[in-house]
């Protein structure tokens, strides 16, 4: 499977390097980890995190991931994004890059 891609806060970035896990803060709420292919990172960021001056990306290897990586559109579009559900090791993470949208 491709590399996938995981916008976040510097903030949360940094925690989870601490902590060794990476839980988005919304995690429990949608249960599953929103992470995109690389040619889809420009459009999700554009749309979600605009002027945002404070992020990053985080490149994951999916190879090392537990949990499942399910390729799947829950806004009813056509296009399929991978999502994790469970949390990020910090082991899964190849690099973290500075990303403004």
């Amino acid at each position: 499977m491709d590399l996938i891609f995981h916008i976040t806060s510097r903030h949360e970035a940094d925690e989870a390097s601490r902590s060794g896990t990476h839980v988005p803060r919304d995690f429990e709420r949608e249960g599953f980890v929103h992470c995109s292919y690389g040619h889809q990172l420009a459009a999700v960021a554009d749309r979600l995190f605009r002027g945002r001056t404070d992020l990053v990306v985080l490149q994951i290897d999916p190879s090392r991931l537990a949990a499942p990586v399910i390729l799947e559109n829950l806004e009813g579009g056509t296009e399929l994004f991978p999502h994790v559900y469970g949390p990020i090791p910090m082991t899964a993470v190849v690099e973290i890059h500075p990303f403004q949208p």
